[in-house]
């Protein structure tokens, strides 16, 4: 079945999901309902989740609880529907340009998931305007701009035939030096780095990185990891980031388990963010000095390219912020 037919079973009704998942009503009376930011699961994410509980790491990340909905307690402050200011960063609608050397391309507003703690879930998406036009041209205009970002939404989300001639273009302006994909697709759709994308990816003028959205150990099963490795063959390295997430990683056993497995297969952990603070987001912060903790607790126990930049980005900063 190609990646097109096995999004169509993604769950994006909350009562399907909770039949599938055997919720109780007790259960189900906290999953949220309503919500302005859909529920999006993979059918292939939903089956890793422990039936009848709501603390499942992979449940906490995609479905909507009654949490989400409450407003953050008092403690908590900051917490907006656009946290790091983007809308004062775009260049045009598809078009965000916050440090020197690089931009960020907002390619679509599609994903194959919704993550609840999405920095994104409240971005004004251009939905209207096709194409890159615009977005190729303030490129082309800026001989500074060596890194191109392929961000969304989901890059891998577009087409193939949209893709290619999105890499064509950016091929065909002499100061692009290298493209980077950020992207959550393998983790739902392993299927996605079908051989026609691969051959997209292939033999560009510029080096390609893939960067991969991974919180946890149980999203990497044999089918992701060899679908990543088949990017590898080709000289592109991976890189993973996350989150620290409330009830899903933060415990330095679960973080040393991910990362392991990452490095294993030769998947380089790049940034551990704490949380940006988004609308609906709150029930997942998690404190600074913990995060720091858990690095150092990393450290005495992992080879030093095994450990993350624990990061947070801070609006007007000319890079993301070290924290340890």
């Amino acid at each position: 079945m190609s990646w097109k037919e096995l999004l169509r079973n993604n769950f994006t009704k909350w009562e399907p999901l909770c039949d599938f998942l055997q919720l109780d009503d007790s259960l189900r009376a906290q999953v949220l309902k309503q919500s302005a930011f859909p529920l999006n699961l993979p059918l292939r994410l939903a089956e890793k989740i422990a039936k009848n509980r709501l603390d499942d790491p992979i449940l906490r990340q995609f479905v909507p609880l009654a949490e989400e909905g409450a407003p953050p307690p008092v403690e908590l402050v900051g917490y907006s529907a656009d946290p790091l200011q983007e809308a004062s960063f775009c260049k045009s609608s598809k078009f965000l340009h916050k440090y020197h050397g690089r931009a960020l391309l907002v390619s679509t507003s599609a994903c194959a998931m919704h993550c609840r703690f999405c920095f994104r879930r409240h971005f004004p998406y251009d939905i209207a305007t096709k194409g890159f036009e615009e977005e190729l041209n303030l490129i082309a205009n800026d001989p500074t701009l060596q890194e191109i970002i392929v961000s969304g939404g989901d890059p891998l989300s577009l087409s193939n035939d949209a893709l290619g001639s999105l890499l064509n273009s950016l091929e065909n302006i002499p100061h692009v030096k290298r493209v980077r994909f950020h992207t959550r697709f393998p983790i739902g759709f392993p299927e996605r780095l079908e051989p026609a994308l691969l051959g997209l990816l292939d033999r560009r003028r510029f080096q390609i990185w893939l960067v991969i959205h991974c919180n946890h150990a149980i999203e990497l099963d044999d089918e992701v990891l060899a679908s990543l490795k088949a990017v590898q063959k080709l000289g592109i390295p991976v890189l993973n980031q996350g989150v620290l997430l409330k009830g899903v990683n933060d415990d330095v056993s679960t973080l040393e388990e991910l990362y392991s497995k990452l490095v294993d297969h030769g998947i380089l952990p790049y940034y551990l963010f704490v949380l940006d603070r988004v609308e609906g987001a709150h029930h997942f912060d998690v404190p600074e000095e913990i995060g720091i903790a858990l690095i150092e607790q990393l450290r005495a126990r992992m080879s030093g390219y095994g450990v993350p930049k624990l990061v947070r980005e801070i609006p007007g900063k000319l890079s993301k912020t070290s924290l340890v």
